[in-house]
């Protein structure tokens, strides 16, 4: 699996993520977002070419090393400035209130300890600062969600830990989030890995 995980994965993403359908949902999500951002998951870049002209900076956070090797060319190209900070969403390298925004897209369904990430994300987040997602999870069809949970455990050894079952709402207003917004439906593709939900939350004073 190290071959896999390592290299031969990040590329899988890359394609199945990307695409003209994906980038408009992308572009949905990130609007209104300004100032500092910080981004958990960021992956090969994918948001980066979306992002508004109203955000100075986005600090990106993601593990995998070729995944970062691929964002290189859409951040060279970028007219917003991106820095890799770190790798590990549940442990920001980020001072207590730095950040105006925050962007969560196919991460939380990953994520090992997903609470922790989302602590850390209202750590960094200045009060009011919003997040902003956009995320796949558990389906509202009770035949889906059957096919949802037996096909878990193979998603998560083939995705490197990726989750079919998780609710991002549920996990954010968990976290101590108040929702300002969320729409979940059904997008392109099987259903089990294709129920998205974008939304923002507001990280209270």
């Amino acid at each position: 699996m190290g071959i896999y995980r390592e290299q031969l994965l990040p590329r899988l993403i890359d394609k199945a993520c990307g695409g003209r359908d994906l980038e408009r949902w992308r572009g949905k999500v990130l609007d209104g977002l300004s100032g500092t951002v910080v981004e958990i998951g960021s992956g090969s870049g994918l948001n980066v070419g979306v992002y508004p002209s109203a955000v100075t900076r986005v600090l990106a956070v993601e593990p995998s090393e070729v995944a970062r090797r691929l964002a290189r060319r859409r951040i060279e190209s970028a007219k917003v400035p991106v820095e890799h900070i770190g790798l590990d969403g549940e442990q920001l390298p980020l001072d207590d209130n730095s950040c105006d925004g925050a962007v969560s897209t196919f991460t939380l369904c990953t994520i090992p300890d997903v609470m922790q990430a989302l602590a850390e994300l209202r750590r960094v987040l200045r009060p009011g600062g919003r997040l902003h997602f956009l995320e796949h999870g558990l389906s509202p069809e009770p035949s889906v969600v059957r096919w949802q949970h037996r096909l878990e455990p193979m998603q998560k050894r083939i995705a490197d830990g990726c989750h079919l079952t998780r609710d991002p709402v549920q996990l954010v207003t968990a976290a101590g989030f108040e929702m300002v917004s969320h729409e979940s439906r059904q997008a392109k593709g099987p259903k089990p890995w294709t129920w998205f939900t974008e939304g923002i939350a507001i990280n209270p004073a």
